[in-house]
Order: C-alpha cells, then structure tokens, then sequence
C-alpha cells in the first residue's frame, strides 16, 4: 500500500480548492517594527509586515525583551517539566498573579497557547458540570469550537451576536439544567463586537454562566488594557475570561481567569494543562512585564486606535472595499480565493508589502480578504504607500474599485 499517496492527494485536494498555504520566512527586526527581512527564494528582501497580531508591538519593548533577558540568564530557558513535575516557575505564578488582576478575578491560570486554553479551558469545564447544554455564537473561533466538540456536551448554536436569537435557544432549555455561553468579544476577521452586556443579561435571567474570549482585544480596551469586556463594564459579570499573551502582550500563551474554584477545578482536571510542559520563566516574566506596562500605560492604545482609524480612512479615501467596523481590524473584501492569493503575492513581491491571504475556511467562501492590521509604528508614509500598493495591486487584477474620495490628512 502506497500510504504517501493518501497525503499527496490530500495536497492535491487543497490545491484543487483554492485553499493551500504558502508560509513566508520573515525575519521580524526589533527596533525597526513593522520591518523585517523576508527570506525569499531569491534571497533576503527587506518588507513591511501590515498583518501581524503584535498589536501593540509590545515584542519589541524594551521592558519585555529586558525582563525576558534578564530571566533567562538568571534561570536558565526552558521549565523543566509540567506545572506538576517541577514546572512551576516563580515568574509563572507572578504572571497568573497579574493577569487575575487585569481581569479583577480572584484567580488565573496559564496554558501553552491561546487555543489550548479554549480547546482545554472549554472541554473541561463543560465536563464538570452534568448535563451542560452549551449555548455557541455561529462565528466563534475553532479553538472554541474544538473545545464544545470536546466536551462531549450538547449544544446550541445562535446567530452571530444575535441575542434576541440566543434568548429564543435559552427559553427553549430546561430552567434547571446547567447551561454555558460561549462567545468572543471581538471577531478578529470582521472586527465586530459582541454586544457583552445583552449577553450578560440573558445569562443571569436564564441561569447560564459565561465564558468570553478577549483574545483579540485584552490589553487593547479598557482603561486597564483588560479587554471590551473592560470597556463596557462587564467584566464581573462574565464568569469566565479567556485571552492570550501572543497578541497585544508580544509574547506567548494562553489563559483563562475566574473564581478560585473554577480555576483550581480545570487545573486540576484539564488534560492539555496536566499533561503538557509549562511556559518557560523568561516567556512569562516577559508577559508579566507586558500586562504590568499596559496596566498603567494608554499611550500604545490611543496610538493604535488613531493609526487604525487613519489607515482605513486613507485606504476609504482611495477607493478601496474596506469592511466597516468600529475596532482596530481592517478587512479589505476580496471575495474571489485566487484573486485573494495573486494579490498578496504581487503586494509582496513588487511593493514589499507583506499581508496573508484570508480564505475559507478561516472565512465563508466568497467572503475572502485581506485582513490588515495597523500597529502604532505604521506612519503616515506607510499608511499612504499601503493604499497606493494596494490600488496598483486591485487595477492589475481586476478588482472593483469605488468612486475616489479627497484623501485623508
């Protein structure tokens, strides 16, 4: 039996579809965000990345790449096991301890990555309650998706942020049976918001708890940086808040923070925490250093918001399909996968500009994009040869353009 055949035709099947990946080696150059060198099969080019999730660019900070240092000169790199067998790393419990207040929760705990923390956070929790009947928005994030399917509970899926559907699916239930709400607070590919405090209400009137992912907006909302559950006063109505370290913090992993209970039941019980080594001391002093500066300082947000709001008014102004909303995501419609493809190819390899082609499934097919995200390093002269690159990019394709409007200053 040719075994290698079965993965060659899968190969085959994605390519068929429009839907295989090709991944670029870049070179992030801290100092220099958003630079760096793509390592092309020509050789090293410098390139201007308008797509990654370092929001913030809090990567490049000085205190997080000094606390990171720091730490693994003084312990070493990696955690030497589980948080079980000798993992359990002073600055690990000094990050649990800081993200708990972000989030005005009495307690939090780390996992690998912002996915594991869904896929495991989720799973478990469902399990230890009997008979959940689990309540997800159609849009959530595979992670949480995975988590539900996981779970072996049985759900209910409710339109995007429609809560007038969720309560339709909540008075359906049994009164007396547990139920959980799964939802984000910010939809990274439409940049949409869930309407957090609606939701909240629902919970409370039908007896379900709540479970928010603040991947895309923790540290990016709110005074404190704590996210838009934060920002529209709900955090302490939200049982359960889930996030990462790999976006607006510049580093990595994932987490959630609740009630001591909660949180001591699911590190007692989750399988992709119990079995799975913990994040390095420098990863997490790091992170730690991150919350602390975002904590106190609204100069990173305010800058990004303006940036962001600048971009898609220039790019508005040129006549380009941006997707509205009101966050820092700028979604360009593209609709067609090869087209999608073709232009971020063209954009990187005659204009230096690197952004990733957004298809199915990550989005419905016909709803491909591009998905730009500004960081407060984007200045007005990127920001301004982003739209020409793009406009040049859209003409040779073919791709519709709006009537042009006088550019934004």
């Amino acid at each position: 039996m040719n075994y290698n055949a079965f993965f060659t035709d899968a190969l085959a099947r994605l390519h068929d579809e429009r839907r295989y990946r090709v991944f670029a080696d870049l070179e992030r150059l801290a100092g220099r965000f958003p630079r760096a060198v793509w390592h092309s099969p020509q050789g090293p080019r410098d390139v201007v990345v308008w797509c990654s999730n370092d929001y913030l660019g809090m990567g490049q900070h000085p205190k997080v790449i000094g606390a990171m240092v720091e730490t693994a000169t003084r312990m070493g790199t990696g955690a030497g096991g589980t948080r079980n067998i000798a993992g359990t790393n002073h600055p690990l419990v000094d990050l649990e301890h800081e993200l708990a207040d972000l989030h005005r929760k009495e307690a939090a705990l780390v996992f690998t990555s912002g996915y594991v923390s869904n896929e495991t956070g989720i799973s478990t929790l469902v399990k230890l309650l009997p008979n959940c009947l689990i309540f997800s928005d159609a849009w959530n994030h595979n992670s949480m998706i995975e988590g539900v399917r996981q779970s072996g509970a049985e759900k209910r899926i409710f339109n995007h942020n429609d809560a007038d559907h969720l309560e339709e699916l909540l008075k359906a239930a049994d009164p007396a049976r547990p139920k959980l709400i799964v939802f984000e607070t910010l939809y990274s590919m439409d940049g949409d918001v869930a309407p957090i405090n609606r939701i909240c209400d629902l919970a409370e009137r039908y007896g379900a708890m709540t479970y928010a992912d603040e991947v895309h907006a923790v540290g990016m909302y709110g005074p404190r940086g704590g996210g838009m559950a934060e920002q529209q006063g709900a955090m302490a109505r939200i049982d359960v808040l889930e996030g990462t370290l790999a976006k607006a913090f510049g580093c990595l992993g994932g987490y959630i923070a609740g009630s001591s209970a909660l949180v001591d039941a699911v590190r007692s019980y989750a399988p992709g925490f119990i079995f799975t080594t913990a994040l390095p001391p420098a990863v997490c002093a790091a992170a730690a250093a991150a919350i602390r500066h975002l904590k106190t300082s609204s100069y990173e947000r305010e800058r990004h918001q303006q940036r962001a709001a600048r971009t898609k008014a220039v790019l508005l102004a040129a006549g380009l399909p941006v997707m509205h909303n009101d966050t820092h995501i700028v979604p360009l419609f593209v609709g067609e996968p090869d087209k999608c493809k073709e232009a971020t190819d063209l954009l990187l390899q005659d204009h230096g500009i690197y952004i990733q082609p957004i298809n199915y499934p990550t989005v419905p097919k016909g709803s491909e994009r591009l998905r730009i995200t500004p960081s407060p390093y984007h200045d007005d002269v990127l920001i301004d040869r982003l739209a020409e690159a793009l406009v040049d990019v859209w003409e040779r394709l073919g791709l519709p353009l709006k009537a042009r409007a006088i550019a934004a200053e």
